[in-house]
């Protein structure tokens, strides 16, 4: 299975980067997995509602040129469904098991994602209704990747 995390903007925190790494590494004897970041939009802080949606189409084109045409992908989404650990690992599977065998997640700018990006989606996933940073999501994520894996493998680290 190939897995890619595709997040808007630069990760600068060094302790997020190294746990990115970490887990990127553990992931390395299951799956080929590859995190690709996305300039994110230079704007003000205060935007119209006309250019907080020029800033997520502007962002969202610069995702979905890294999206391929068979992938399924899986955007997160503050209303997005809410899945535990042990149904991340079942969709997983189930997607390798039918035949897909590339999985996208995206997880947007601080404005969120482009409705061109949520239509290329074919699932919406949220970690809940708490807004916690992007960066600190990428890490996040790629914890529940790994530990969707060994769920899937039998293999000990889910307690």
């Amino acid at each position: 299975m190939f897995i890619q995390l595709i997040g808007v903007g630069k990760l600068k925190e060094k302790y997020l980067v190294m746990g990115i790494q970490e887990y990127a590494k553990r992931l390395g004897p299951y799956i080929k997995f590859q995190m690709i970041e996305v300039a994110d939009e230079k704007a003000p802080d205060t935007l119209s509602e006309a250019e907080v949606r020029q800033v997520k189409e502007r962002e969202g084109e610069r995702i979905l040129a890294h999206v391929k045409s068979e992938a399924h992908v899986i955007v997160l989404a503050i209303d997005g469904k809410l899945w535990s650990s042990e149904e991340l690992a079942e969709e997983l599977d189930k997607l390798g098991t039918y035949g897909t065998s590339h999985v996208v997640f995206v997880i947007g700018g601080s404005h969120g994602l482009s409705d061109e990006v949520l239509r290329r989606s074919q699932q919406k996933l949220s970690f809940g209704r708490m807004t916690l940073p992007h960066q600190l999501m990428r890490l996040v994520l790629v914890e529940q990747i790994y530990r969707a894996v060994k769920i899937n493998r039998g293999e000990p680290y889910h307690k």
